[in-house]
């Protein structure tokens, strides 16, 4: 479990590419990858063995002089077999092969999976939004999106409320957090695509979205875009079995930022608008893909 946590740490901050020095609060990645704080640091102080990051006593740790490398240059593997139950457990209930409501002790028998496992997988799936556990016993499995019909529909919701947002009277980006975003897109350009797991790859599609629709300061807009993305998470997860699209995506991602920064919002409205449009148009060709 920590190398695995390890690995996803390594790849968070080769996206984020934080100063030389910089915190790294081990709540905020326990919150991100759904865990408790022991396994993050049990993944920390693997990492400062491997000079990634610094542990200074009684402050916790911090980015050191050493520059984020792959998961892979570290000796560290991004999928285990957890992960790949994972995949299996969305992929049957994307089929329709899973009932709404389940038991720990029957998902445990069907898996082949420990207590502590399954625990690991369904802190997973309820933090990203798919499954929570019931009143008293077992567990509930939300609404999902299951054809490519449907999540294209969810992108013409986005057509209509994300360029909107960008012309909110009270938009606004911080500069350090467009930043952010630019270095992640670049980052994925050279060569994350195709090396990131495919939770990444959406979660990096999510926070760039949802980053620009928080900036209109319009809770409406980011809570319409959340509710989309809670639901169409595991039918993206299998759309990216191809993931050439996802070079021009980031470009124009970059495309977007750039407009923004230099205030040129109607213009960025139109940029995104388009942008929804391309994916529309990439969902369509591959749909059979879409249907497993």
């Amino acid at each position: 479990m920590s190398s695995l946590l390890a690995a996803r740490i390594v790849q968070y901050l080769a996206e984020e590419k934080p100063p030389i020095g910089t915190h790294v609060p081990t709540q905020d990645l326990a919150d991100r990858f759904a865990v408790s704080r022991s396994p993050v640091n049990e993944a920390l102080k693997l990492l400062s063995k491997k000079g990634l990051v610094a542990h200074q006593p009684n402050k916790g740790y911090f980015t050191s002089a050493l520059a984020p490398e792959t998961p892979e240059d570290l000796g560290l593997a991004l999928e285990d077999n957890l992960s790949a139950t994972y995949f299996r457990i969305a992929e049957d209930r994307l089929s329709g092969r899973l009932d709404d409501q389940v038991s720990e002790t029957w998902l445990r028998q069907t898996y082949g999976v420990t207590r502590s496992q399954l625990g690991q997988l369904l802190a997973r799936m309820a933090q990203e939004g798919w499954a929570m556990r019931r009143p008293g016993y077992g567990w509930k499995f939300s609404a999902i999106l299951t054809t490519p019909e449907a999540l294209e529909q969810t992108y013409r919701l986005r057509m209509a409320i994300e360029p909107a947002a960008l012309l909110e009277p009270t938009f606004q980006l911080n500069r350090d957090v467009a930043e952010q975003c630019r270095a992640t897109e670049k980052w994925f350009l050279s060569g994350g695509i195709e090396t990131a797991s495919a939770d990444t790859l959406y979660e990096r599609g999510v926070r760039f979205h949802e980053t620009l629709a928080e900036a209109s300061r319009n809770p409406f807009f980011l809570e319409a875009l959340r509710r989309v993305n809670r639901v169409r998470r595991l039918l993206a997860y299998r759309s990216m079995l191809n993931r050439q699209r996802y070079y021009g995506q980031a470009r124009e991602h970059l495309r977007i930022l750039d407009l923004l920064m230099r205030e040129r919002n109607e213009e960025a409205a139109d940029a995104m608008a388009r942008h929804l449009r391309s994916v529309v148009r990439n969902l369509k060709k591959i749909k059979p893909l879409l249907k497993g």
